[in-house]
């Protein structure tokens, strides 16, 4: 299991990307055709948390997803306090 500190070093990483992925999308983004506001609804958990999840999956032994979520969502409880259901989660 990936320690505490090395998750924290991965989310930092992931979000510093995402920030930066984010603000090149707002820049390149086509505006709605029909000229009205849409809503975009914020997840529980951030783009980052989710990137990190993954990659912690890619460097654990595991090989099973659905186990190594389940089993994470136990542990990390602190680490992501808006932990969905696995089945949320893949949705």
């Amino acid at each position: 299991m990936i320690t505490n500190d090395k998750v924290t070093e991965i989310f930092c990483i992931a979000d510093d990307f995402c920030k930066e992925f984010e603000k090149e999308i707002a820049k390149n983004s086509l505006k709605a055709p029909d000229g009205k506001k849409h809503r975009h609804r914020k997840c529980l958990l951030s783009d980052s948390e989710i990137i990190t999840i993954l990659i912690c999956f890619h460097f654990n032994d595991c090989r099973n997803f659905k186990h190594y979520y389940l089993l994470i969502s136990q542990v990390w409880r602190n680490e992501f306090p808006g932990m969905l259901s696995y089945n949320r989660f893949v949705e």
